[in-house]
């Protein structure tokens, strides 16, 4: 059964009256046959999906990246790669299930993927810790990414996590330290590296696996350096004026694509992702076999030195000049 979010309710209303049609054959109330009963209703439901997608507001994206039913890496791994074998533990502490990672093929070649992995119910988000890796989880990725890099294995991240945890454990086991040892190895690997932001993008847990050469994003996925939530709680001290933060935090798709924080936007399904998991797989499939082919072509040298400089590129500010002032 579909989940509709809040926003989404004139369409779950026409879906419902279309269920019920449905439910009792041969009953028109028009006065037309039933079948043509239908057929509007169906073109109605369809005007109304294209007229809301196409409009969509940066907080009713947020809304769409944390939808319960959005395929997770999990998904992704069994729709967009082959022969994926999982491979567990940091070798110093434990085995995170927030982070997922090991070998697969895509396109016929080997890979490496790492990806953060949310739950569909209480007991897997428990077991997943909803999708925020602990520092081991990110030591994890980096044992075997230096694994990849040792046999010439590419790298692909698939991003999906609200941040890495802030609980007292991750603290004392120095989870800032886990995700800077990242960014820095990250940054030296000679093996090609893509990543995707599938979902939630959520600060230095989703840059903890997003050093790339090549940074990609779903359509209504979003990368941002704190929640909307967390923002609003901060600046207007009020956690209810997310949906005025989600807008100033300039955390779409298209929004980080114009800011040059991302490489490129691949389209979802009409209404996201959760709607047609197979064919959103497709389109992942289909831009990290196109980027992964680009990447490749490049000589290790200048892959190396243009991965340092497109992240030393980030952040750049004008201050206006006091002099004309």
């Amino acid at each position: 059964m579909r989940h509709f979010l809040d926003f989404e309710k004139p369409i779950a209303e026409l879906q419902r009256k279309l269920d019920e049609l449905k439910a009792q054959p041969g009953t028109p109330s028009l006065g037309i046959s039933w079948e043509e009963e239908i057929r509007l209703l169906e073109g109605k439901i369809q005007d109304a999906q294209r007229q809301l997608y196409s409009n969509l507001t940066p907080w009713q994206r947020v809304q769409l990246a944390r939808h319960p039913r959005r395929p997770y890496t999990l998904d992704y791994l069994r729709l967009a790669f082959e022969e994926f074998e999982e491979l567990h533990g940091d070798r110093l502490h434990s085995d995170d299930r927030a982070m997922v990672c090991g070998f697969a093929r895509l396109g016929g070649q080997r890979v490496l993927v790492v990806g953060t992995q949310k739950g569909r119910d209480t007991k897997e988000n428990i077991l997943r810790n909803f999708g925020s890796a602990h520092p081991e989880g990110y030591r994890k990725a980096l044992r075997l990414m230096k694994m990849a890099d040792k046999f010439g294995l590419p790298i692909i991240s698939l991003i999906d996590t609200a941040g890495a945890y802030p609980g007292i454990g991750a603290e004392e086991r120095h989870v800032a330290e886990a995700i800077a040892v990242n960014l820095r190895e990250m940054m030296t690997f000679e093996v090609p590296i893509l990543a995707c932001v599938i979902g939630e993008g959520g600060s230095g847990g989703a840059l903890g696996i997003g050093v790339a050469d090549r940074v990609l994003i779903l359509e209504n996925a979003y990368y941002s350096v704190i929640s909307p939530e967390g923002c609003a709680a901060i600046l207007w001290k009020d956690r209810t004026a997310a949906p005025k933060a989600a807008a100033a935090l300039k955390i779409t798709a298209d929004d980080l694509r114009s800011l040059g924080l991302v490489d490129a936007v691949l389209p979802e399904p009409l209404g996201g992702a959760h709607l047609d998991p197979e064919a959103t797989a497709a389109t992942l499939r289909q831009g990290l076999l196109q980027h992964l082919s680009e990447v490749q072509s490049m000589p290790t040298s200048g892959r190396l030195s243009a991965r340092y400089a497109k992240f030393r590129a980030f952040g750049h500010f004008t201050e206006p000049d006091s002099k004309a002032a």
